[in-house]
C-alpha cells in the first residue's frame, strides 16, 4: 500500500506539502506585519484590538440594525403568519451576518496573528510591561496577582501561577505554529507532533475569533489541562482587554458557570460542555441557562474526543419507580457456581486435548480444542497453548469445518457446555444443559420463556368468560416480562464473570466499579456500562448495586460538536483517522511540519511466541537502558500488565514509577519526572497527553528517551501517541514495540500468517523475529480493526442522527417557550396541527358529530360551519376555517382571562401590607393543577398579560418535558427491538428510521393536543385574592439527577444478541414492549361496531373508516 501511495504522490503530489504551500502567502503577510508591530508602543499595540473590533462592528452594523428593527416589529405585530415570515428573515440575516464576520476575520488574520506573536515576544523579553490603565486592567487587577495599578499605569508581570505552578512566559510562535494557527482558523485539524506547542498555536485563532464577541470554546480531555491552559494563556488575552474563564472552576447552573460562558474565551472539558447543553435544555427559567449559541470550538486531542468517546453518549438520568428491584444478588451464586463448573470441566478437557494432539489424534483433539475455545476463550492456559506450533491452525481448521452450512454441526461441539461465549461479538448464550442446571426442581421452566402465541391460543380455546380470559392473559404477559428480565440479568452476570476482568476493563475503588478507558488507560469517572451490565459487575465484586435510572436527556459528543458553526481540532495523531474526520465532521486533517527534523529511531517490532518470553525480553532491555542512564517509558494496555512488569522490575531491583488507572491522579507529577536519568516509568499507551517529557543535555547525549511498547494497540494512532512521547523538538530517542502471538490483536486478527511463518522456521523458546515485513503485517491487522471500529461508530451515529433530528425539534420548542419570543407562533402552529388532525380524520370518516365533539373536547367551542359545509368542502378549506375560528376564540379567551386575573393582581399589588416581588398563581383544567410563578410588577403593569405569557410558557415546558422522557424510553426500546429485522433480510436502520418517525409524530400530536387542551380549559383565579401567594425566593428542589457516559453495545453486538434469541429461546431477549395479537384479524372492508368511551355513542361502519377514530384512543371496537 505504501508503494502505491508513493507512486500516487509522484503524479498527484504530496497533500501535506501542497497544504503548507497554499498557506505560504498568508505566512509572508504575517511576517510583513510583524516588522510593523515591532515599531509600535505597548499602548499602540493594545489599541490594535479595539481597531479590529470596530472594523467588525462596522461591517455588521447594517444587518444588526435590520435584525433589531425586525425583532421590534415582531413584538408589536399580532398577525402570527406575518411574524413567522419575520422570524425566518431574522434567521437568514443572522446567517448573512456570520458570513460577513468570517470574511472580515479572513482579511485581518495576518495582522491579528502578527499582533499575538509580537505580544508573546514582548512577554518573553521583559519582566514587566507598563501601559496606560484601562477599565479591563483595573478589573483584572482586582483578582489577578500579575496585574498591578499605580495611579493611571497598569503594570503587567510576565510571571504568574498556572494551576499551582509558577511560570515565566518564554514562548514565541515559530513559523510552523503560524501554519497550525491558520489551519485551525480555517476549521481544519492540525496534526502537530508532540512538543510542537499545540497550546501556544491555539492562541492565534482563539484571539482572532474572540474579536467577534460571540465566544470561542477551547475543549480539553481533562479538567487538569483545562484549568492549566486557561491560567497559562490568560495574560496573553487579558493584556488586550479580552475576558477568559474555565467552566471547570464553577459548579453547574451557577452564576460563575454562566459568567464563564459569557467570557470571550472559555476553556473546559468535553464532557462539561456537553452536559451543560443538556442541562440548559432541562431548564425551567431563562436565568438557569448558562450557554450561548455555539460559535467556534477548538478541540484539543481531537482524536480522543471525537473518535475514542464517540461510542459513549452523555446522559442525564433520574430515578425510576422501583429502580432498585433486581435479581442480581439472588442469581449471582448460581452464575458463580455455573462458571466455576465450566472452568473446572474445560481445564480437564484442555489437559486431554494436549495429550491427544501430542499422540497425533488431531481430529478428536481439534474437536475438544474448539469446545474449550467456545467455552472459555480468555483462559490463560488456552491462550498459551494456542501459541505452540500448529495449534492455532488446527483450531481454525476445526472451526471452519463445524461452521460450514450455517453452523449446522456446531451444536455437537457445544453439547457438553453450560454456556457458549462469542468473544468477538461479546455475546454469551446458555445451552440446554445450562438452562436445565439452573432451573429448580419446583419450576423446570424457571429460565424458559413462554411461547406467547401458542399460550394465547390455548387460553382462547378454553372458552372462558371475558374477565377470566383477560386475567389469564395478564398473568401470561406478566410471566413473560419477569422471565425475560431474569434471563437478561443472568446473561449480564455471565458476561461480567467471563468477559470482564478486574484491573483490565475496570477497577474497584472506594467501593465502586469504575471503567478504565481502553484507549487512554484513565479512569472514566461517572461512566457506566449500559443495559444492566454495570450492575452485574457490581454484584460480582460485592459492592453496592446502584439502582436503575431513566434517561431524561442524552446527546453523543459527535452530534454536540457538529452544532458549532465552525469546528477545529489539534492532536499529534489524526492522520490515520482522516477519512472518519472528513466523513462525519467534514474536518480536513492537515499535517503540520515539525520545527526541527525528527531524529527518533523507530525500530521494527520484536515478535515472540508467548507473553512470558516477551515480558522477560522487555525486562532485560529496560534493565540495560536504566543502567546506561537513559530514561525509559514503558507503555502498557492494562493495569494488570503494568503491575506484573512492576513486580518483575522490583525483583531486579530497578527503581521505577507506575502510572495506571489506580494512580491516575499522579499523572502530571510522574510524567514530569519521566525524563530524568535512569528513571523507568510504566504508564498506559496514551498517558501524559498534553504534557511534555523534557530532557537535559546529558540525557540527550546518552541517547534520549527510550519508548518500550509492551504490545500493539488495536489502533495505530495510539501506538503513534506512545512513540511521540520521545523525540520532541528534534531530541534523540528510540521506540521499540514487543509483540507476542498471545496478544489480543494478534490472537483475534493478525496471527495466522505470522504463526505459520514461525512454525515453518521452527523457532525455539525465547527466539524472536524482527523484520519490516512483519511490522507491516501487524499494521495491516490494525487497519482491519480500525475499519471495523469506524463502521461501528458511523452506524451508531446514523442511529443517533435520527434521535438528534427529534432532539432539535423538542429543544427548539423548549427554547422558544423559555425565551418567550416565538412562543405565540409555536402555540398557533400547535393549534393549526391539532385542527388539521381533527378535521382530516373526521372528514375521512364523514363524521360531523365526532368533529363537533372533538372541537368541544380540545377547544371548548362549537363548529364554525354547518354539517352540510363539512361534508361538501375539501379538508384543507375546512382546516383553514377551523383554525381561524379557534385562533380568534383563543385570543379572546386569553384577553378575558388576563382582565379577570388583573382584578386580583391589582388588589394584591396595591395592598401596602404585601411586599411581594413574585407571586404564585394556581391554574386548573378540572383535572390537573399547575402553579405559575410571575413577576407581580410586570403582571400589574401589563394588566395581566405577563401572567398569560408565563401560563403559556409553564404549560408548554411541563407537557413537553413529560412526553420527551417517555419518548426517550420508547426510543431505547425500539433501538433494541429493530435488530430482529436482520432475520427478515431487512436493514434494522431503515426500520428504526421509519418506526422512530411514527413514534415521534405520535408524540408531537399528543403533546400538541395536551398543551392546547390545557390552554383552552385552564381556569385563572377569580376575585378571591387568597388564591394568590408569594413565590418564595428559594431554588426549585433539585431532582436526584445523575450525569453519566454510558458504554453502549455496538450494532454487531446488538444483532448477535437478537440472532441468539431466534436460535435459542433461552437466549437473552430484548427488553422491549411485546405486542401480540389477541383477537381475530379484521379485514379493512369488514364491518365493525365502535363505541365512544366518553360519550357512550355507538356506530357501525367499515373498519377502514373506523381506523382513524380508533387511533385517537376515544373509540374502541365492541364487536
Amino acid at each position: 500500500m505504501s508503494f502505491i501511495n508513493n507512486v500516487l504522490k509522484v503524479f498527484v503530489g504530496d497533500k501535506a506539502k501542497k497544504d503548507v504551500k497554499a498557506l505560504q502567502p498568508l505566512i509572508d503577510k504575517i511576517n510583513a506585519f510583524e516588522k510593523e508591530m515591532e515599531s509600535l508602543s505597548h499602548n499602540a499595540l493594545r489599541e490594535k484590538t479595539h481597531g479590529f473590533k470596530k472594523l467588525l462592528k462596522e461591517a455588521t452594523a447594517s444587518t444588526e440594525s435590520e435584525i433589531e428593527s425586525l425583532k421590534l416589529a415582531a413584538l408589536n405585530e399580532t398577525d402570527i403568519d406575518k411574524n413567522e415570515d419575520t422570524y425566518n428573515k431574522i434567521d437568514q440575516l443572522k446567517e448573512a451576518q456570520y458570513s460577513i464576520t468570517e470574511k472580515v476575520l479572513e482579511d485581518i488574520l495576518p495582522e491579528a496573528f502578527a499582533l499575538v506573536k509580537e505580544t508573546a515576544k514582548r512577554f518573553t523579553q521583559s519582566e514587566e510591561i507598563a501601559v496606560t490603565a484601562s477599565a479591563s486592567d483595573r478589573k483584572a487587577a482586582a483578582t489577578k496577582d500579575y496585574v498591578n495599578i499605580q495611579d493611571d499605569t497598569a503594570i503587567w508581570s510576565t510571571s504568574w501561577d498556572a494551576a499551582g505552578k509558577k511560570v515565566k512566559w518564554d514562548m514565541i510562535h515559530y513559523t510552523v505554529q503560524l501554519i497550525g494557527g491558520i489551519a485551525l482558523h480555517q476549521g481544519k485539524i492540525a496534526e502537530m507532533q508532540t512538543g510542537e506547542g499545540k497550546t501556544l498555536v491555539a492562541t492565534l485563532p482563539v484571539y482572532l475569533n474572540a474579536l467577534t464577541g460571540n465566544g470561542v470554546h477551547l475543549v480539553t480531555v481533562n479538567d487538569y489541562l483545562a484549568k492549566r491552559d486557561s491560567a497559562w494563556m490568560a495574560p496573553l488575552f487579558e493584556f488586550h482587554g479580552m475576558t477568559i474563564d474555565c467552566i471547570d472552576h464553577h459548579q453547574p447552573n451557577s452564576p460563575g458557570r454562566r459568567a464563564a460562558y459569557e467570557a470571550d474565551i472559555t476553556y473546559g472539558t468535553n464532557n462539561e460542555f456537553g452536559f451543560d447543553y443538556l442541562r440548559d435544555n432541562m431548564a425551567h427559567s431563562p436565568t438557569d441557562l448558562v450557554q450561548r449559541a455555539p460559535n467556534f470550538a477548538i478541540v484539543d486531542e481531537v482524536d480522543s474526543v471525537l473518535v475514542d468517546d464517540a461510542r459513549t453518549p452523555l446522559i442525564i438520568s433520574g430515578p425510576v419507580p422501583e429502580g432498585d428491584r433486581h435479581e442480581f444478588t439472588e442469581l449471582k451464586p448460581r452464575v458463580n457456581e455455573l462458571v466455576n463448573m465450566q472452568r473446572q470441566y474445560l481445564t480437564g478437557i484442555l489437559s486431554e486435548v494436549k495429550k491427544l494432539i501430542a499422540a497425533g489424534n488431531e481430529k478428536e483433539g481439534g474437536f475438544l480444542l474448539l469446545r474449550v475455545h467456545r467455552g472459555l476463550p480468555k483462559n490463560k492456559a488456552l491462550i498459551k497453548f494456542l501459541s505452540e506450533e500448529g495449534v492455532k491452525q488446527l483450531l481454525q481448521k476445526t472451526e471452519n469445518f463445524y461452521m460450514q452450512d450455517n453452523n449446522k454441526q456446531m451444536p455437537e461441539v457445544d453439547a457438553e457446555l453450560w454456556f457458549v461465549i462469542e468473544e468477538k461479538t461479546n455475546q454469551i448464550d446458555l445451552t440446554e444443559k445450562g438452562v436445565s442446571y439452573l432451573s429448580t426442581e419446583e419450576d423446570k421452566e424457571f429460565f424458559v420463556l413462554p411461547d406467547i402465541g401458542s399460550a394465547i391460543a390455548e387460553i382462547e380455546k378454553k372458552g372462558l368468560e371475558l374477565e377470566e380470559e383477560a386475567t389469564e392473559k395478564d398473568q401470561l404477559f406478566k410471566d413473560f416480562s419477569i422471565k425475560s428480565e431474569r434471563i437478561h440479568t443472568l446473561n449480564q452476570l455471565l458476561k461480567a464473570y467471563t468477559l470482564f476482568e478486574k484491573d483490565v476493563e475496570y477497577v474497584v475503588m472506594d467501593n465502586k466499579v469504575m471503567i478504565v478507558d481502553e484507549q487512554t488507560g484513565r479512569i472514566m469517572d461517572g461512566r457506566r456500562y449500559s443495559d444492566g451490565l454495570h450492575q452485574a459487575i457490581e454484584a460480582k465484586e460485592n459492592v453496592k448495586i446502584e439502582a436503575l435510572t431513566q434517561t431524561f436527556a442524552t446527546v453523543t459528543l459527535q452530534n454536540y460538536f457538529r452544532m458549532y458553526k465552525k469546528l477545529a481540532g489539534m492532536t499529534g495523531t489524526a492522520i490515520t483517522e482522516a477519512g472518519e474526520f472528513w466523513e462525519i465532521y467534514k474536518l480536513d486533517v492537515m499535517e503540520i511540519p515539525t520545527n526541527r527534523p525528527i531524529s527518533r529511531a523507530d525500530k521494527d517490532d520484536l515478535i515472540y511466541k508467548t507473553k512470558r518470553e516477551k515480558y522477560n525480553a522487555i525486562i532485560e532491555e529496560v534493565t540495560k537502558l536504566s543502567a546506561a542512564g537513559r530514561p525509559t517509558l514503558i507503555g502498557t494496555t492494562s493495569v494488570e500488565i503494568s503491575e506484573l512488569l512492576s513486580k518483575m522490575l522490583g525483583i531486579r531491583k530497578v527503581p521505577h514509577n507506575v502510572l495506571n488507572a489506580k494512580l491516575h491522579k499522579k499523572e502530571a507529577d510522574i510524567v514530569a519526572e519521566a525524563g530524568n536519568a535512569g528513571v523507568v516509568t510504566i504508564a498506559t499507551n496514551m498517558a501524559g497527553r498534553g504534557t511534555d517529557i523534557k530532557l537535559s543535555e546529558e540525557i540527550k547525549a546518552a541517547g534520549g528517551l527510550a519508548i518500550i511498547g509492551t504490545e500493539r494497540h488495536d489502533s495505530r494512532r495510539v501506538d503513534r501517541q506512545l512513540r511521540g512521547r520521545s523525540g520532541r523538538q528534534g531530541d534523540p530517542g528510540s521506540s521499540q514495540f514487543y509483540v507476542s502471538l498471545e496478544d489480543n490483536l494478534m490472537r483475534l486478527f493478525g496471527s495466522d500468517r505470522v504463526a505459520k511463518l514461525m512454525d515453518r522456521m521452527g523457532l525455539e523458546e525465547g527466539e524472536v523475529i524482527q523484520h519490516s515485513m512483519m511490522t507491516k503485517s501487524i499494521e495491516r491487522a490494525q487497519k482491519k480493526v480500525e475499519e471495523n471500529n469506524f463502521g461501528v461508530r458511523k452506524r451508531l451515529l446514523e442511529y443517533d442522527d435520527v434521535m438528534n433530528a427529534q432532539r432539535e425539534v423538542v429543544y427548539k420548542r423548549r427554547r422558544h417557550a423559555l425565551q418567550g419570543e416565538r412562543l405565540k407562533l409555536d402555540i398557533a402552529n400547535m393549534i393549526f396541527d391539532t385542527c388539521e388532525i381533527i378535521t382530516g380524520d373526521n372528514k375521512a370518516a364523514s363524521d360531523f358529530k365526532n368533529f363537533e365533539f372533538e372541537l368541544i373536547k380540545y377547544f371548548g367551542m362549537t363548529a364554525p360551519f354547518s354539517e352540510e359545509e363539512f361534508l361538501k368542502e375539501a379538508p384543507n378549506s375546512l382546516t383553514r376555517k377551523t383554525y381561524k375560528s379557534v385562533l380568534v376564540h383563543y385570543q379572546n379567551k386569553m384577553a378575558r382571562s388576563s382582565q379577570t386575573a388583573f382584578g386580583v393582581i391589582k388588589n394584591v399589588y396595591e395592598d401596602q401590607s404585601n411586599k411581594f416581588e413574585r407571586i404564585v398563581v394556581p391554574f386548573t383544567d378540572g383535572i390537573k393543577t399547575l402553579n405559575v410563578v410571575t413577576d407581580l410588577t410586570k403582571a400589574y403593569e401589563s394588566e395581566g398579560k405577563q401572567l398569560i405569557t408565563d401560563f403559556e410558557k409553564n404549560i408548554t415546558l411541563a407537557m413537553v418535558d413529560e412526553a420527551w422522557k417517555t419518548h426517550l424510553r420508547k426510543m431505547d426500546e425500539l433501538k433494541q427491538s429493530v435488530q430482529l429485522a436482520v432475520h427478515e433480510q431487512k436493514d434494522p436502520l431503515l426500520i428504526y428510521k421509519f418506526e422512530a418517525f411514527e413514534l415521534f409524530k405520535g408524540m408531537l400530536e399528543r403533546v400538541n393536543k395536551d398543551i392546547v387542551s390545557f390552554l383552552f380549559k385552564g381556569e385563572l383565579p377569580t376575585e378571591n385574592p387568597n388564591q394568590i401567594q408569594e413565590a418564595r425566593q428559594q431554588r426549585r428542589a433539585k431532582e436526584n439527577l445523575q450525569t453519566t457516559k454510558e458504554e453502549i453495545p455496538n450494532v454487531d453486538e446488538m444483532a448477535a444478541k437478537s440472532r441468539a434469541i431466534s436460535q435459542n429461546q433461552a437466549g437473552r431477549p430484548s427488553v422491549t414492549e411485546t405486542i401480540v395479537r389477541t383477537e381475530a384479524k379484521i379485514g379493512r372492508n369488514d364491518k365493525v361496531t365502535i363505541q365512544n368511551v366518553m360519550s357512550g355513542e355507538q356506530k357501525t361502519l367499515k373498519y377502514k373508516q373506523a381506523e382513524s377514530l380508533l387511533k385517537e384512543g376515544n373509540w374502541i371496537i365492541t364487536k
